[in-house]
């Protein structure tokens, strides 16, 4: 390992990423340092390596062909020392670390994790809350539940709940609703991040799709929800997103006719190792959570 001697790690990181993605801002972006200190990064190694690594095109930074074989291997390496990183921060087997998104777990999980706990005292939970997809591999994290068409790469996805939309509200807009063609008469708050429209669910209702009367746009379902609870308007909720405020009574369902968007949640876990016991059992307790919402009441 004494070549190792001769270059900064920081500047084989740099040439790495820049070859991987393309571009000094993707590195950048990846590495989370400025575009300048990677191009400083860059320039270092070339001159400690003493060759050119890229040639500076208009599209971005193409590697030279005779640093490809260089660059795939530098790509393998840290690859590989992140999983041992990863590796090293799942030594616990007590604690399961599960990447979920932030709505799904503020609106569907924190509720019902004492049951798990009750069930399984010895598996202690990490709940990291993002929207960003987590690589199994490398970043410390037992699973995934995510919100897709679970076709992702490199993991095993396992269905959990067809995603079904349907119109829910504050009960005081509910009483102006008796049929599905009065939501164009109401004020629609929108989920501006959301894989589907209206018109999946006004076409299983039997209505010609149009446009709504859309009075707020929101960049994040929590908010989303907090505005038809406080009445803004109607808005198309998913199962797991409205079950603890259907529960309360907050929100209500007027109309009972539920749409499938064609996606679904997926238990996502590395298809490269068998899942270890703590898995197994978060799975089995979450299919039994989500069993009630298999069906459209």
């Amino acid at each position: 390992m004494n070549n190792l001697n001769l270059v900064h790690l920081n500047g084989l990181r740099a040439l790495e990423a820049v070859g991987r993605l393309g571009s000094l801002q993707a590195a950048a972006d990846e590495l989370g340092v400025s575009v300048g200190a990677v191009s400083q990064q860059v320039i270092k190694a070339e001159a400690q390596l003493g060759q050119t690594v890229f040639h500076r095109m208009p599209r971005g930074m193409v590697p030279v062909d005779a640093a490809r074989p260089m660059l795939l291997r530098l790509s393998d390496g840290f690859h590989s020392l992140s999983e041992a990183v990863g590796i090293g921060r799942r030594r616990d087997d007590s604690l399961l670390t599960i990447s979920v998104a932030p709505v799904f777990a503020a609106r569907f999980l924190v509720h019902r994790l004492d049951r798990f706990s009750a069930l399984h005292p010895d598996i202690r939970l990490r709940i990291e809350a993002t929207s960003s997809l987590a690589d199994l591999a490398t970043d410390g994290v037992d699973l995934g539940i995510r919100v897709g068409l679970g076709k992702w790469p490199g993991v095993d996805a396992q269905p959990l709940l067809p995603q079904l939309v349907f119109p829910v509200c504050a009960p005081s807009l509910a009483k102006r609703l008796k049929k599905p063609a009065d939501i164009f008469d109401l004020p629609v708050i929108v989920d501006g991040q959301a894989m589907f429209s209206w018109d999946v669910w006004l076409k299983a209702a039997g209505v010609e799709p149009r446009p709504v009367n859309v009075r707020h746009v929101f960049n994040e379902a929590s908010l989303y929800l907090d505005a038809a609870i406080a009445g803004s308007g109607v808005m198309l909720a998913w199962q797991t997103l409205a079950a603890y405020a259907l529960g309360e009574g907050r929100l209500v369902e007027p109309f009972g006719i539920r749409a499938a968007t064609g996606f679904g949640h997926y238990f996502v876990t590395r298809s490269s190792i068998r899942p270890p016991a703590k898995v197994k059992a978060f799975h089995q307790w979450l299919t039994g959570e989500l069993a009630e919402f298999q069906e459209p009441r």
